[in-house]
């Protein structure tokens, strides 16, 4: 018998538990698979190029039996298989665009509750790559083979042997100068870095840090992160730690690309004909800030607010506590390159082209009135720049102020905004308000609450009462039974295909509903043999 199950994910990467015979082992590491699958040093014909022709593997490749499983990109996928093997993962490591292409096709043809093993791939360089791309098992052949060669192997790459005397490392095998058991030792260091980079939700930041030594691995990422269908449907939709776009790379994160969507594609602004361009803040959410406090109190709810930032783009003043705006950290140097610039102002034109407005002010500098300037360009709209200097200055804001002057007043719809973000609907906030402080606000009307609102990420969680403001989207069918805690993934027989990880959705079934956050997207949801697909906040059986 053997099963994997999956406890914790960052993307495709996973921490579980695969189960063989009466072994169980933790997942991501390095093993003896020869003891794992004593059947495997026989099986033939699963040692095929993945390079090989259509008609090459249609005749000589095996999926072999037993676990684990051979696949490969141009096979036929596999029934079944609770641990899968990709034998020469080790060459697509250098060639990016087939790295990608490759994994997509082996990742969207099996179901996501399995274990994969890539034999002779991992070394000290690549293991966090490799998990990254969702693989959990390795051997130690690749270390072994690094050690014969007379290679020493580190995170940073793989260096000449004579590295170990000069105290680079201090483990035991470099005390005792063994070779072998230093690149050992280095590859299981690294798998348990990597797992803890997974368990704070930050692997991302890790596999941008590792990825800047080798120019494959920086292809293979970009290559990854254009496959934008694939990743971002894996990743959760809000974390518990800052996201920190620290390197060019960070630009091309999923997250940052499904915020902008959302906000061009979802999000439904507060009713106004004026908007004003500010800048970001170090300090979030911005409000909190000195700077900001200056912009609300001069703009007065005479304008819709906008925020101009990389690398989000543009953050509507309603989303500005909403998971990445209110949880990302950026360097400030106060100069954005070309590449940037053009990338947020592509975000800018396609937001105006969505919601036009009468008026807009710049009230900008830098690198964020460039983007502002190309956005107008491009949109056909005349831009007025308020800045005199810096955007705090008395000056500039007594322009700001000025060009305000006979505008009406609006209050900023905050949960109109948010719920449109969120999930993709309009509602009638009429009577709707916001109460509470800090780490405990709610939505209520009257007495009546609607919404809780996570201090973490800026969600609304809905109580039953707040689903019924929101008519369809974000549900989960179960079959006939009551849940008695959490929904597992075999209950559930249909989701809606947006839902993603850290989503609030409605369980319904014909015995009762429920209320809860996901744990997994709909893909995985729907594919998976096991584990918790909904963290049940609230149960009600449905009356007979």
């Amino acid at each position: 018998m053997s099963r994997y199950e999956a406890v914790k994910r960052d993307g495709l990467a996973r921490i579980g538990t695969y189960v063989e015979g009466e072994t169980s082992v933790s997942l991501p590491a390095a093993l003896d698979t020869d003891a794992l699958f004593p059947a495997l040093r026989e099986r033939p014909f699963s040692n095929v190029p993945l390079g090989a022709d259509e008609a090459f593997v249609r005749d000589y490749f095996s999926p072999g039996e037993g676990q684990p499983v051979a696949v490969h990109p141009l096979a036929a996928p596999a029934e079944s298989g609770d641990c899968v093997l990709v034998a020469n993962w080790h060459t697509a490591q250098k060639n990016p665009r087939n790295y990608a292409g490759w994994l997509t096709t082996l990742k969207e043809s099996l179901p996501p509750d399995t274990a994969w093993y890539a034999p002779a791939s991992a070394l000290p360089s690549t293991a966090c790559l490799l998990v990254y791309s969702g693989f959990d098992l390795f051997d130690y052949r690749a270390v072994d083979l690094a050690s014969a060669e007379k290679r020493f192997c580190l995170p940073e790459g793989e260096f000449p042997a004579s590295l170990m005397e000069t105290a680079v490392c201090r483990c035991e095998g470099c005390r005792d100068g063994d070779l072998v058991r230093h690149n050992r030792l280095t590859l299981d260091r690294e798998l348990a870095l990597v797992r803890h980079y997974i368990e704070v939700g930050r692997l991302r930041e890790l596999m941008e840090s590792r990825c800047c030594a080798d120019a494959a691995q920086v292809g293979i990422l970009r290559f990854l992160d254009r496959s934008y269908t694939f990743i971002e449907r894996s990743l959760p939709v809000a974390r518990a730690v800052p996201m920190r776009a620290n390197t060019a790379e960070s630009q091309n994160r999923a997250e940052i690309r499904r915020f902008a969507d959302r906000v061009i594609d979802r999000f439904i602004p507060t009713r106004t004909d004026v908007a004003v361009l500010l800048p970001c803040s170090a300090r979030k959410p911005y409000s909190l800030s000195r700077s900001h406090r200056l912009f609300v109190n001069v703009v007065d709810r005479r304008a819709h607010e906008l925020i101009v930032t990389s690398p989000l783009g543009l953050v509507p003043r309603e989303l500005e506590r909403v998971y990445p705006a209110g949880h990302y950290d950026v360097p400030v140097t106060g100069y954005w390159d070309r590449e940037e610039c053009a990338f947020i102002a592509d975000i800018l034109i396609r937001y105006f082209a969505a919601h036009p407005y009468r008026r807009v002010i710049a009230h900008l500098d830098g690198g964020a009135l460039t983007v502002a300037q190309m956005a107008a360009e491009a949109c056909g709209f005349d831009l007025e720049v308020t800045c005199q200097g810096h955007p705090t200055a008395p000056a500039s804001l007594r322009a700001l102020n000025d060009a305000l002057e006979d505008e009406r007043r609006m209050q900023a719809d905050t949960v109109r905004g948010t719920v449109s973000w969120q999930f993709a609907t309009d509602i009638n906030t009429r009577g709707l308000q916001v109460r509470g402080r800090s780490m405990q606000m709610a939505v209520l009307r009257g007495k009546q609450q609607l919404f809780s609102i996570d201090a973490g990420t800026g969600l609304f969680r809905p109580t039953f009462e707040g689903w019924g403001l929101i008519p369809e989207g974000y549900r989960v069918k179960i079959d006939a039974f009551v849940p008695q805690g959490d929904v597992l993934a075999p209950g559930i027989t249909d989701c809606d295909p947006r839902i993603r990880e850290g989503d609030e959705v409605l369980v319904e079934g014909p015995l009762a509903v429920a209320t809860g956050r996901a744990m997994m997207g709909a893909d995985e949801m729907l594919r998976s043999k096991r584990g918790v697909a909904v963290r049940v906040r609230k149960t009600k059986k449905i009356a007979e």
